[in-house]
C-alpha cells in the first residue's frame, strides 16, 4: 500500500512537472515598445496598427501556442527606451523583443537585450553600427538604414540630377541616411544640412535651398517633419525643384496629410503596398478592411512581417524557446512569406533583398498614394557586413 502511495505521489509529481513545462513552454512574451507620442507618433501609430492586424491574424498566438504582447508608449526616448526594456526583461521575462522607430532607441536598447540572450527584431531601424562592427546575432534586421538611400542615389543618377541638397535630422539615423546617398549617388552635393530632431519649422533651411538652386532635393525627414517640410517647400514657392526621399519621408502618413503637393515626389524602398504578391495582396486587403480603407505604410508592413517571423521561428523549434540556438537558427532561416517577397540574411543578419523605386500618383479610386515604378537595385546587401565578425 505504502509502495502505491508513493507511485501515486511520483507520477503526480512527474504530472505536475510535466504540466508546468508544457505551460512554460507556451508562455511566449513578446516586449514591444511603441512610440505612441514624441516624434515618432505618427510612425508609431502605423507600426501598432501592423503589430495589431498579425495579432489578429495569428490569433493571439506564435507558432500556434499562446502568447503575450506586452505594448507600452516609451515616447520615443532612448533613456525611457531602455527603463521599459528593463522592466521587460525583469518584470516581464520576456522571450522576444520588438518596436522602436528610431535608431537611437535602437542602439540604446540592444545591448541589455542581447545580455539578455532575447532575440531582437526590428520593425524599423537598421543602424550601420550593428550591420557592420557591433553587429550581433540577436539582431535581426528589416533594412540596413543607408540601403533606401543607396536606391534614391542610384535614381537621381538616373534622372541626370547634377547638383542635390540633402536634408535630414542631426541623429544616428540622418546621418546614415545622408552618407547612403552620396555612397552611389554620382553628382555634386550642393549643401547638406542637419535639422533638429523633431523639428518643424524649415524656414531657414528652405532659404537655403533657395540659395543653393539645386537640381533637385533629397530629404529623410520622417513622420510630422517630412509633412511640414513639404508642406512648407512648395508653399515657399519650390514646387519646381524636384524631391527624391527614402520610402519614409514620402510613406502613406505623409501622403495623406500633405495631399495634392505629394504628387510626383520620387521616394525607395524594400516594399511597396502594390507589391504583386500573395502573402502581401493578403496583408493589403486585411489592411483596408480593417482601418476604414487606407493603405498600409512601410510601417505597418514591417510590424506585420515581424510578427509572422516570430511566429515562423516558434512553430520551427516546436514552441522550444529555451532553446535560444534553435531560435536564432529559425530567426536566420525563416520560412514565413515575407510581404516583400523572398529575401535572405547576409552574414549580419541583414536582409539581401529588391528596392524599388515608387512615385507618388493616384490610384484607381482617385485617391493619393505611391505607386510601384519598378525595382531600382536587385538582392542588395548593406555596405557594412564586412565589418561584422560574427
Amino acid at each position: 500500500m505504502l509502495q502505491m502511495k508513493k507511485l501515486s505521489v511520483a507520477l503526480a509529481l512527474c504530472g505536475a512537472a510535466a504540466l508546468n513545462a508544457t505551460a512554460h513552454a507556451a508562455d511566449i512574451k513578446v516586449g514591444i515598445a511603441l512610440d505612441l507620442s514624441g516624434p515618432f507618433s505618427a510612425l508609431g501609430a502605423e507600426a501598432r496598427d501592423g503589430f495589431e492586424l498579425a495579432i489578429e491574424k495569428l490569433g493571439g498566438k506564435l507558432g500556434g501556442q499562446p502568447a503575450e504582447f506586452i505594448r507600452n508608449d516609451f515616447g520615443g526616448n532612448p533613456e525611457q527606451a531602455n527603463q521599459l526594456v528593463a522592466r521587460f526583461l525583469q518584470r516581464d521575462g520576456i522571450d522576444f523583443f520588438t518596436g522602436p522607430i528610431g535608431s537611437n532607441a535602437a542602439l540604446a536598447v540592444g545591448p541589455a537585450l542581447f545580455a539578455a540572450k532575447v532575440p531582437y527584431l526590428s520593425a524599423n531601424p537598421g543602424p550601420s553600427a550593428y550591420a557592420g562592427e557591433k553587429c550581433n546575432p540577436y539582431f535581426f534586421a528589416q533594412y540596413q538604414n543607408d540601403t533606401y538611400d543607396e536606391a534614391a542615389g542610384k535614381v537621381a543618377n538616373e534622372k541626370g540630377y547634377q547638383n542635390v541638397v540633402l536634408i535630414a535630422p542631426n541623429y544616428p539615423a540622418g546621418k546614415d541616411h545622408l552618407n547612403g546617398f552620396k555612397r552611389l549617388y554620382k553628382g555634386g552635393v550642393k549643401d547638406e544640412i542637419y535639422t533638429k530632431l523633431g523639428q518643424i519649422d524649415y524656414a531657414a533651411e528652405i532659404a537655403q535651398i533657395r540659395a543653393a538652386k539645386p537640381d533637385a532635393v533629397f530629404f529623410f525627414l520622417p513622420g510630422a517633419m517630412g509633412i511640414n517640410f513639404v508642406k512648407q517647400f512648395v508653399g515657399g514657392g519650390l514646387k519646381d525643384i524636384p524631391l527624391i526621399a527614402p520610402g519614409f519621408s514620402a510613406d502613406e502618413d505623409v501622403i495623406q496629410a500633405v495631399g495634392e503637393p505629394m504628387l510626383g515626389v520620387l521616394n525607395t524602398a524594400h516594399w511597396t503596398h502594390d507589391l504583386q504578391n500573395p502573402a502581401n495582396a493578403e496583408f493589403v486587403a486585411a489592411f483596408r478592411q480593417k482601418y476604414a480603407g487606407r493603405y498600409p505604410s512601410v510601417y505597418a508592413a514591417m510590424a506585420y512581417d515581424t510578427l509572422m517571423a516570430m511566429d515562423a521561428a516558434v512553430r520551427d523549434v516546436g514552441g522550444k524557446i529555451d532553446d535560444r540556438e534553435a531560435v536564432l537558427k529559425a530567426l536566420k532561416n525563416p520560412s514565413f512569406k515575407s510581404l516583400r517577397g523572398e529575401f535572405q540574411y547576409g552574414a549580419n543578419n541583414f536582409p539581401v533583398q529588391n528596392y524599388y523605386l515608387r512615385e507618388v500618383g493616384k490610384d484607381a479610386e482617385g485617391r493619393i498614394t505611391n505607386k510601384l515604378v519598378g525595382t531600382t537595385l536587385e538582392k542588395h546587401q548593406d555596405a557594412y557586413v564586412g565589418a561584422c565578425k560574427m
